[in-house]
């Protein structure tokens, strides 16, 4: 069984590889996903489309980990998210982030993203406030 760290890398890799049916594999049937505003998505079927989609609206995302730490079945990456709009490159963004990862039997029943969404949201045109 997997190490929580060794679980991270790895599904930082399937995300940077814009890889939603490697990321699958890699969720418990219960996954959940709280994104940057706190909002909870469920379901490791409802992810995988939830993936394939942010791929396609933020083609080359990538999660940059330059730190890491690990506790029990917890560890945590604190790095740098990048993408941009569309493939536009006057609509990309790269932004501080922090992302926990929950495992559960191997496999990531959480994964939770900290960070100020509002450059990405921008980018794609998006004002919240």
């Amino acid at each position: 069984m997997a190490a929580p760290a060794s679980l991270l890398r790895q599904f930082v890799s399937r995300i940077n590889s814009a890889d939603a049916a490697g990321l699958e594999a890699l969720m418990t049937s219960d996954h959940r996903f709280i994104d940057g505003t706190g909002a909870v998505h469920a379901g490791r079927e409802q992810m995988s489309a939830g993936w394939k989609h942010y791929f396609a609206m933020f083609p080359g995302y990538r999660i940059e980990v330059e730190s890491m730490i690990e506790e029990g079945e917890v560890a945590a990456a604190f790095g740098w998210a990048a993408g941009s709009f569309h493939g536009e490159a006057d609509k990309s963004w790269r932004i501080p982030g922090a992302f926990r990862l929950l495992a559960r039997d191997g496999l990531v029943a959480e994964w939770r993203v900290y960070a100020d969404i509002e450059p990405m949201m921008q980018s794609a045109g998006i004002k919240r406030f």
